[in-house]
């Protein structure tokens, strides 16, 4: 088997755009605690649901541009090929 520069290239681009991607596990993570401790202070007290949903809709905003990031990364690494 023959493998040169361009093809490791290639190859390692793969690999650290599969990478990338798991980071997108945390902000999924971190968005499905932040949903729930949201619904259980709503839960709690009702009359400052507006208060609660802003913050947490902020709050998930912060945090998926995280797994956005890796996103970019990704395809990045997929498409832009320096070498080729």
């Amino acid at each position: 088997m023959d493998i040169n520069g361009l093809d490791f290239v290639h190859g390692c681009s793969a690999i650290g755009a599969g990478l990338a991607v798991i980071a997108g596990i945390g902000p999924g993570v971190g968005q499905g605690i932040a949903a729930g401790h949201g619904a259980s202070a709503v839960g709690r007290n009702p009359g400052a649901q507006g208060q609660i949903m802003s913050t947490m809709l902020l709050g998930q905003a912060v945090a998926e541009t995280t797994g956005l990031y890796g996103l970019v990364i990704a395809l990045l690494l997929l498409f832009v090929k320096p070498f080729g």
